[in-house]
């Protein structure tokens, strides 16, 4: 297994208070955190191959749990929905997108043990690095405490606030439909970019003439502007404009 020391003990003690469960095997817990860039530096440090040793094998077992317990929730609580709606909203639910979205939100990615190339290179805030370790530790709680075990943890982080997940997945393609319904349009003007080649940072705007004006940040324009599109969406919630109101 990889070596711990005294700060990855921490780590994975803070975790555990984190997510409000104890693992009664804490080695699953830090291979599930462990990404392969740590992994392979610990085996060079202590001379011994550590490849092998990392998430990527829990992340396939947890996915699959996420998989079922979506699918299982999507079922019970849409009675009416055809298989090709259900699909698609499973789909929603368990992209990158929406699981790096569902661990920001208690801050898990200060958790992940990571190599320090990969830190250096902007991994910390990396979907696919966030993501592939939250399905880690879905996997890992399967095995230490049952499906049940994990399955409560994807309600506790992810049903809980299916509404707002499910909107933020293609807030881009919600926000335009309801700006047309009104007949506005949104558009996207880029602000600025800073920081180095390899963890670059994009600033852009989203405005609708009086609707709204917002500012996000992302590591990709893409990504920017699906944080402006999911702001602006909450910004018409607040003032009942969204959906589009019949009345107006």
């Amino acid at each position: 297994m990889i070596m711990s020391n005294k700060n990855t003990d921490k780590c994975l003690e803070e975790f555990q208070k984190l997510i409000g469960y104890d693992f009664n095997n804490s080695e699953l817990l830090l291979l599930a955190l462990s990404h392969s860039s740590f992994a392979n530096e610990e085996g060079m440090a202590h001379g011994v191959l550590k490849n092998s040793f990392n998430n990527e094998r829990l992340e396939f077992l947890g996915d699959a749990v996420l998989e079922l317990a979506a699918s299982q929730y999507i079922y019970i609580n849409n009675p009416d929905m055809r298989e090709g709606a259900m699909s698609k909203l499973r789909a929603s639910i368990v992209c990158e997108p929406t699981l790096c979205v569902c661990a920001k939100r208690i801050g898990f990615q200060d958790y992940i043990l990571l190599g320090r190339g990969e830190e250096s290179t902007g991994g910390r805030e990396r979907a696919s690095v966030i993501s592939d370790a939250f399905e880690a530790v879905i996997g890992a709680l399967y095995l230490d405490g049952g499906l049940d075990t994990a399955v409560n943890f994807i309600y506790d982080h992810i049903f809980k606030d299916i509404e707002n997940i499910t909107l933020f997945h293609d807030s881009k393609s919600a926000l335009q439909e309801c700006m047309q319904s009104y007949g506005q349009m949104v558009e996207y003007k880029d602000v600025g970019e800073e920081g180095p080649d390899h963890a670059k940072i994009f600033t852009v705007r989203a405005q609708c003439k009086d609707y709204f004006s917002i500012i996000a940040s992302g590591h990709t324009k893409k990504a920017a502007q699906q944080e402006c599109a999911y702001r602006a969406i909450l910004l018409l919630k607040e003032k009942g404009l969204f959906p589009a109101s019949k009345g107006k």
